[in-house]
Parts: C-alpha cells; structure tokens; sequence
C-alpha cells in the first residue's frame, strides 16, 4: 500500500501527520502529490468533498514555500467562511515542524479591521473567501502581484455562489506567471472557460466520489406523502433518544420554515443557511457543537466547510438534483470510522431518483419504514425505563418528606399511579391527532401541498435576516421595509418576528417593488437579504445605508434624506485586467 513517506513530501511535513492521525493517503492524495510537488506548473483535481482535498493541495503547497520570503506567495480561495476557516486550520497542523511557514485566513462577516492587521504581519499562506479579498485589495491591505501558486478550492462552488466576476477581478489582480491549481466536485462550461483563459495545459486527475470509499454509511429512505415529510423526521428523532443530525433542504426559506415548525414542537433545532449574519451562523454553530441542539437544518452552500463530530443523522428532505450534492450531504456522518444513517424523506414520485443515485454512485439504498405512533410511544417508554435507577441506586428520602409524599400518593392505585407516569412522557411526544403510519402505500394518493404540514406559499410571503436581536420592532421593520422600496407601510402585513429572522405579506401587485430594491443592501457592514426562495442577494453591487440600524433612527437615514443611502459599485479597477493578467497565469519552471 502506498503511504506518505512514498509521495516525495519532506521529513518536517512527514512528522507532524501521525500526530493528526492521518496514516494513508486517499486516492487524490496518491495521484496529486507526487505532481504538485515535483512539477510547479497548472493541474485540475476533480474530486468530491471528504476525498483528502485539503491535504492534497495543502502538503505540496507548504512544501513548496520558500520560509525566507516575507510576501505572500500562496493565495487559497475557497467559497465560505467555514472552509477557509477549516483549510487554514488544517494548514497550521500540517506546518507544526514549518514554525517559520505563517498562514491566516481572511472572510467576510468578520472584523476586516483585525484581518488587516493580520495581514501586516509575514503571511506565505493567505486563505480567503472571493468577496472578502476584493474588499481588501482595494483597501491595500493585501498585495497579490508576487503570488507564486494560486489553489481554486470547491471552484463550482464559487460559480454556483455568484463569485464569477470577484474571480476574474482576482486574477486579474495576480502576476502573469504563476501556479494555479484548480479543485472541484464538476466542470460546468465556467470552469473550463478558466481553465483555458487562465491555465497553461494543465495535467487533470480524476477520483471517485467520497462516499465510494465510505462503507459505514447505511442509505435508506421511507416514503411519505409530501406534507408528512415534517412528520416522518419528528418520528425518527424521537425513537432516537441520541440523535444528532443535519437536515438538508433545497432552499433557505425551506429551512427556515422547517427550523421553525420543529421548533414549535419543542425540538431542539436551529437553521443554518446563508441569510443568517456571520454572527447568527457562528451562534448556531457554536450551540450545535456543544450539544445545545438535536438538530441542524442546512441548505447545501450553508453547510460547506462545517466539520462536526458524532454526527449519527442525515436526512434529505429532499433528494437533491445533483449526485455531488448528495455526496456531501451524506458524508457529513459515519467520520472517523462510526457509523451513520443517511435517510432520503421522499414522495412517490422521487424514488427513480434513488435507483439513479444507486447506480451512479455504485450504492445500495434500504426501504424502511416510518415508525409508527406505537412504535414511538413503545420506543419512548423503552427508554424512560431504562434510565429510572435499579434498587439500591435510589437516594433516601428523609422521613418527613417521604411522609408527605406518600400521604398525597395514597389516593392513587399502582396502577394508576403507572399510568399518570407514563401519559406524561407521552404527552411530551406531541403525537396527539398524529396518523399511526403515515408511510406512503401504493395506489394511494394525497393531495399536493409543500411540505410544511400542507401550508401553502402563497409567493407573496417574504424572509428578512432581521428579528428581534437587531433590537427591532413590528414597527421599525415596517418602517424599514417602506422606506426602501417606496410602498405604503399598508402593503406589508402579517409580520411574524424571531429572534434572527421575520417574514411578512406584501400586497400582490407590488412585489416588483419588493424584488427590485433590496439586492446587495448592506445596513452597518451587514448584508440585509429579502427573499421569496432559494435566489436570494449578493451577486450583483452593494449597496450601504447608513442611520442607526433598525430601531431607534433618526430622520436623517430617511430615503428623502439622501446622505445616508451611500451605493457602492464595483472595484476602483472596475474589472478591467491590467497588462499582467492579458496572457496565461503560469509561473516559470525553476
């Protein structure tokens, strides 16, 4: 079998990897690094997430590095926050004998004053999301004119997110001669246009999925009727008293929605998708880690980068178009050698896509079955015994409040004493008006609602990332929400305010007003997002209004006020690529 001592990486980056427990190289890892290290010139890694990307590209680039050059010479761009957080990270345990090798990572929905005196200091490695970067080139916080190599990671990705035009100013910004390597899961005609506009014959490896080499992973999936899909996971975490699980869906007003009926229902869950503040993400996060929450409902593009232990849970509330996708949803459990659950909540209609998945990805998927309530009500009671302590284990009482207790117990038989105990752990399993089996069988058929318990979307009920945190009332929403878009504050209504997030009504004929004036809105250095589905804003210009935040404004941050409603178009640059960037980005053989 092949092992790291064999792909030509140094002593210093040999020691520190039986210390992360990383013994043998994946498959990319295998056919990557002997290339990056021995060949400075363009490569394409196609491969999906949970394959070794990171170290893939990571110990060839710290190889690489020259320690006594005090510029930056590598640039790693990857979509989100969380991987750029993650890939540094990872970066400083693979340099832990590279003490002079120093790499920091720089995001947006941080502090961009903290990231600049970070970059004040000697930095080879610098790893950043697309947007946050343009931000601070054009402050001259960060010189990329001496980049050496330049690693594209989760490139479809970036593409998928809006990031094509931040791309091409980024390289456009980035020395003529350089090494690019480019990481992702697909190649749509955007990567290959990079490809040939940027690259210079580049070698291209191709491995298997991540879930190809993951057999801990048991797929299933249980058929329901589309508006008991909230119904099914509730089961599933209830007969699982130590479930802890990510639930994907397609959309982040999908995830809102479903984060707040289980909620409702007294679940222990939080959404996480991208019109939550960095904050509101880092808030989540740190509760889900920490136990604090049963479950997470992600969207795809949220949950990229988001490392969490233990996971034994993965449900699909819906099978996602693209095989990739349900490869890094379903890899998200059975890490670190345990095993893990991948459940697809389907209708009827969608379980060819499960023989297409079972073919493309070369796996095996198990029908179950949807507990019934008896088999919650079984399975809950099972439970709750189990932890009632065995004779000997119990404290004693002391006589007098033993008296009183027994005194007040009297009344009741054994029986009935049993029985009061148990119709109150049943009570907390809110199944009153529940059907015992909502599995789908054939021949029937149901009605066609959304999978919210049948509550319909009208296409006039909005989602705002503001609630009652940002100190925000009814009002001041309202009010905020009628001075940006010019309509009466009549038009909105049905205001419902969390503690994040609202949703409102706007009247019918004026949601154009709605659509056409919120992209790209920043309110005190944060993104403000108003959408109806998964398209919500950020691709195109900001836009930065000044005022006092959402409550307690004054006058002045009024629209007829003009001083305070600042636009911001694009870089001082405009795009344009100066007389370095005309011809292939490729850095010269040494």
């Amino acid at each position: 079998m092949t092992n790291f001592s064999n792909l030509g990486l140094s002593d210093s980056i040999l020691k520190a990897l039986p210390e992360l427990g990383i013994e043998n190289p994946t498959e990319i890892q295998q056919k990557a690094i002997p290339f990056l290290v021995e060949e400075p010139s363009d490569f394409i890694g196609l491969a999906q997430t949970g394959t070794g990307k990171t170290a893939a590209f990571g110990l060839p680039l710290l190889q690489n590095i020259d320690e006594s050059a005090k510029h930056v010479q590598a640039l790693i761009l990857a979509p989100t926050r969380e991987l750029c957080q993650q890939i540094e990270n990872q970066l400083s345990l693979y340099a832990k004998y590279l003490p002079k090798i120093r790499s920091t990572a720089v995001f947006g929905g941080a502090n961009i004053v903290g990231q600049m005196k970070a970059l004040k200091k000697v930095n080879q490695i610098v790893v950043a999301t697309p947007g946050r970067l343009i931000d601070l080139a054009n402050r001259k916080a960060i010189k990329l004119d001496q980049i050496e190599y330049l690693v594209l990671d989760e490139a479809d990705e970036m593409l998928n997110m809006g990031f094509k035009e931040d791309l091409d100013k980024i390289l456009s910004f980035t020395p003529e001669f350089k090494t690019t390597w480019l990481f992702s899961a697909t190649m749509p005609n955007e990567i290959k246009r990079i490809v040939k506009e940027y690259m210079d014959s580049p070698k291209e490896i191709k491995v298997a999925g991540g879930n190809a080499v993951n057999t801990n992973i048991s797929h299933q999936y249980v058929v329901v009727k589309s508006s008991d899909k909230k119904e099914a996971i509730k089961r599933f975490a209830d007969v699982e008293a130590d479930m802890k699980g990510i639930i994907f869906t397609r959309t982040k007003i999908e995830a809102q929605r479903l984060s707040d009926d289980l909620s409702k229902d007294g679940y222990g869950v939080e959404a996480l998708h991208g019109d939550l503040s960095q904050s509101q993400r880092d808030r989540v996060m740190i509760k889900f880690k920490e136990h604090g929450l049963k479950l997470l409902v992600a969207t795809d593009v949220a949950a990229r980068g988001i490392d969490v232990n233990n996971l034994t849970h993965v449900f699909h509330h819906s099978i996602p178009d693209q095989r990739e996708y349900y490869t890094h949803r379903s890899g998200r459990t059975a890490r670190g050698g345990k095993k893990g659950i991948s459940l697809a909540v389907i209708t009827k209609g969608d379980v060819r896509k499960v023989g297409y998945l079972e073919k493309d990805l070369k796996i095996s998927f198990e029908k179950v079955m949807v507990p019934s309530t008896n088999d919650v009500q079984a399975r809950r009671m099972s439970s709750w015994l189990d932890k009632i302590p065995k004779k000997g284990e119990v404290k004693e009482i002391e006589d007098e409040n033993l008296s009183a207790i027994t005194d007040q117990l009297k009344k009741y038989t054994k029986d009935e004493l049993i029985s009061l105990l148990l119709e109150d752990q049943l009570k907390k399993l809110n199944l009153s008006g529940s059907r015992n089996d909502i599995n789908d069988k054939p021949g029937e058929r149901g009605e066609r609602r959304d999978g919210f318990g049948g509550r319909p979307d009208s296409g006039n009920r909005y989602f705002i990332n503001v609630g009652k945190m940002d100190g925000a009332s009814n009002s001041d929403l309202i009010d905020f929400l009628s001075e940006e878009s010019g309509l009466k504050k009549d038009d909105f209504s049905n205001i419902v305010m969390n503690d994040s997030h609202s949703y409102f009504d706007v009247t019918a004929e004026k949601v154009k007003s709605i659509d056409d004036n919120f992209e790209g809105l920043e309110i005190e250095g944060r993104d403000i997002r108003v959408n109806r589905d998964s398209g919500g804003s950020g691709g195109g210009k900001k836009r930065r209004r000044g005022g006092d935040g959402f409550s307690g404004r004054s006058g002045s941050g009024r629209r007829s006020g003009g001083g305070n409603y600042n636009r911001r178009g694009g870089s001082s640059s405009g795009g344009r690529r100066d007389s370095k960037g005309g011809g292939k980005n490729r850095r010269p053989r040494r």
